[in-house]
């Protein structure tokens, strides 16, 4: 089912409205849908990189906005929708974990998460449920998707297809330097304000949550 799901989405890299699709796409995978759009954003890169800028922009655009579904998702209706679309998902065992580390740390999670494969739709809708604050998840999103889409646009653009190796081999491990440094300055920040117990708390979720 997945794959037929995934090769469905990468056809849409040759469709008339191809444009249309990866907005449509990157909108609903904020939610619910489980195919996230950087493959289709690849490909379309890749056959024209002069507007991979603007491929990147759009993913970035509709990924926040399907994000605030999500959000509003998991804050009216979580019990009836978002509960069942994470059990689909298989993401009904991380809905705590996450829940536990939104509520500790908000902002700083959403931006963490644009470095990683965590799924987006895991944050909107938990984002949602524990009510973080709406103008903090939104510019938290708006910095945690450009730095995914945006970047490969502007790799595209400025490099051509030729990046497209070097986007394969080293955009983990640029993401994860990233993450490493975002890390460090919030663990920093957090032993100087003394919050260092809520990792520990939040570590004890994942542990109840394994077990």
């Amino acid at each position: 089912m997945l794959t037929r799901l995934y090769q469905w989405t990468l056809a849409k890299a040759a469709h008339a409205h191809a444009e249309r699709w990866l907005f449509a796409i990157s909108f609903m995978e904020s939610s619910f849908f489980p195919i996230p759009p950087h493959p289709l954003l690849g490909l379309m890169c890749l056959a024209r990189p002069e507007r991979a800028i603007r491929f990147g922009l759009i993913c970035t655009i509709a990924s926040v906005l399907g994000g605030l579904l999500g959000y509003a998702i998991g804050h009216f209706v979580y019990e009836t929708v978002g509960h069942q679309i994470l059990a689909a998902l298989g993401l009904t065992a991380k809905f705590p974990v996450a829940a536990c580390y939104l509520r500790d740390y908000g902002a700083e999670i959403i931006l963490i998460k644009g470095a990683t494969p965590i799924p987006f739709k895991l944050i909107t809708i938990t984002a949602g449920f524990i009510g973080l604050p709406l103008f903090t998840f939104l510019w938290a999103s708006i910095l945690s998707r450009a730095f995914q889409f945006m970047l490969v646009g502007f790799l595209f653009w400025k490099f051509g297809r030729p990046i497209k190796a070097f986007i394969e081999k080293y955009l983990a491990l640029l993401s994860g330097l990233f993450l490493v440094l975002l890390v460090g300055g919030f663990i920093a920040a957090s032993m100087l304000t003394g919050g260092g117990e809520k990792s520990d708390k939040c570590t004890h979720a994942t542990m109840a949550t394994v077990r």
